[in-house]
């Protein structure tokens, strides 16, 4: 087994991140409320360092679109749910903004999407010196002592994503893994300058002449297929926009209050320690919550376009229900997009300028850069990880770091809020009393500024 790739220098945080999204962030804010209780250099701190490969904070950058609201209350931000007095709460961001009184007055549960991004963004610069970025984690190596097979402390290596940047080494007790979802395409179909997904959707909107566009085809039936759907209907008022689903129309989204409860952390509880079938079930019942739905203001709003446009003689918005997208084929000029009837098998073909695939996410497979390690991370029989109910995966007795996961990979042990921003404050604080609770009591070492050269390590 390796020895790690020590050096004398290298100091031991208590935990290293892997990403540095919402949920890391949240676990970076508990990290400084629980340092600014015992102290930053007392016995009781908790060093920590999180590697982010973006070169900023960013949360769904691409579809930051003006006037598109949060799914979640407000409430339901970083910290409240756990510490509701905390400085770092959406309310004291908006105080410190100077907007608290018109939020007030807004009368309204659901910020802005950009509103909340920039509260993530007022977060992440309160705890900056917690986190590298621009830095991907490409291995984790285990560290044992010589002559015994005990993984005492995890090597996390990583790599610079952006130019100037030097490799890193970061030695720690524990892993919080935390690397998002990525964006998924159907088979065959990749993204280009003329074929994206969503989350291109900002990225790229630029490159398109307005003046020169005439038609737009948006795949799938979700929320962020309405929300492009609608955002281009706008953007280009020339342009015919059609938007392509197998429903016969969008679904809304149950936000009913006994349905939200499946958010609440309690929920968390109940659907762990149920058996399998009825977590099944669960997922089953509750998954008009938040998958392939619409909240009912845009359905209200799209209908309504399309109404008027009748009125009017002058179509640009089309809905071809009960169809699919079988074929997408990149011409000189644009993409060729062929359309399925699943009610006749009819097939008919859109040239159109842009295809966008509103086809949802993955989560991340985040089991690779654990190298030898994945094979001491238990799997149950349908080859899932087994994750304990304080987010650790649960390993071969000789391992003694804990590996945590953050987001979907854990929505088959832990619920629908996995991936969601509905538990992140809680989930959280459960993180690090786990942390905190597990921690092996020896002499701190210094923390450090968390980089270090890999080919000093190498030969070291």
């Amino acid at each position: 087994m390796s020895q790690g790739l020590r050096t004398a220098e290298t100091p031991v945080h208590d935990l290293v991140g892997v990403g540095f999204g919402p949920s890391n962030l949240a676990l970076a804010v508990a990290l400084a409320e629980h340092n600014g209780t015992v102290g930053e250099a007392g016995p009781d701190t908790v060093t920590a360092h999180f590697l982010e490969r973006q070169p900023r904070f960013g949360w769904h950058r691409g579809m930051l679109i003006d006037d598109a609201t949060m799914q979640v209350s407000f409430l339901k931000d970083l910290v409240t749910l756990r510490n509701p007095s905390s400085r770092f709460s959406f309310l004291a961001y908006l105080h410190s903004k100077g907007r608290l009184i018109d939020f007030v007055n807004h009368k309204n549960l659901f910020p802005l999407r950009v509103e909340f991004h920039d509260y993530f963004e007022w977060c992440a610069a309160q705890v900056d010196d917690q986190v590298s970025y621009g830095y991907e984690v490409v291995e984790v190596h285990p560290v044992t002592e010589p002559g015994s097979d005990e993984v005492t402390l995890l090597d996390v290596v990583a790599r610079p994503t952006v130019p100037g940047g030097a490799p890193v080494v970061l030695r720690a007790r524990n892993l919080v893994v935390a690397t998002g979802l990525i964006p998924k395409l159907p088979p065959g179909v990749h993204r280009s300058e003329r074929v994206w997904h969503n989350s291109d959707l900002l990225h790229r909107i630029d490159t398109v002449d307005p003046t020169a566009a005439s038609r737009f085809v948006v795949v799938g039936a979700g929320q962020s297929a309405a929300e492009v759907t609608a955002f281009l209907h706008g953007r280009f008022p020339e342009a015919e926009v059609c938007s392509v689903f197998s429903r016969f129309g969008y679904s809304p989204a149950d936000d009913s209050s006994f349905a939200n409860r499946i958010f609440d952390p309690g929920a968390v509880d109940e659907f762990y320690g149920a058996p399998e079938e009825t977590k099944q079930r669960l997922m089953a019942y509750h998954a008009n919550t938040n998958y392939s739905v619409v909240d009912i203001d845009l359905i209200d709003d799209l209908y309504r376009r399309v109404y008027q446009e009748k009125v009017l003689g002058q179509q640009r918005l089309r809905l071809l229900n009960v169809c699919r997208a079988v074929g997408v084929d990149e011409t000189d000029t644009g993409v060729r997009v062929t359309i399925e009837s699943l009610a006749t098998g009819e097939r008919s073909v859109l040239e159109s300028d842009v295809v966008v695939y509103s086809t949802g996410y993955r989560s991340d497979d985040s089991l690779p850069m654990l190298g030898e390690l994945a094979a001491r991370c238990r799997r149950d029989e349908l080859g899932r990880l087994r994750v304990e109910r304080d987010y650790r995966v649960r390993t071969t007795p000789e391992v003694r770091p804990g590996i945590y996961l953050q987001g979907g990979s854990t929505e088959h042990t832990h619920g629908i809020t996995s991936s969601l921003l509905s538990n992140n404050a809680v989930r959280a604080g459960e993180i690090l009393q786990s942390i905190l609770g597990r921690r092996v009591q020896a002499p701190v070492e210094a923390a450090g500024a968390g980089r270090y050269s890999l080919s000093a390590a190498h030969s070291a």
